[in-house]
């Protein structure tokens, strides 16, 4: 049988729409999208904690979601400063 995928909006505050959570999951840039499993577990890279992909992060304290779109833009960035370094 298949495990259930969910299909989750990047900016819903959940554990697997965080840049520090070191789970599986396939993201979607385009879309802004990420699809996780309904029983994912990952880690926590800042805190170093096993943690479930869907936990809200809102009712967590000194918890420090990080947008997974911070990354797309500082890979842009580091792309276009990389080129006009060849230059």
């Amino acid at each position: 049988m298949m495990e259930k995928k969910l299909i989750l909006p990047a900016e819903v505050k959940v554990c697997a729409t965080c840049s520090y959570w070191d789970g599986e999951r396939q993201v979607d840039e385009e879309l802004a999208l990420v699809v996780v499993s309904e029983e994912c577990q990952g880690e926590c890279l800042m805190h170093g904690d096993q943690c479930n992909g869907l936990s809200d992060v809102r009712t967590m304290q000194n918890c420090a979601w990080e947008s997974l779109e911070v990354d797309a833009a500082e890979d842009v960035a580091a792309a276009a400063s990389s080129d006009s370094s060849k230059a």
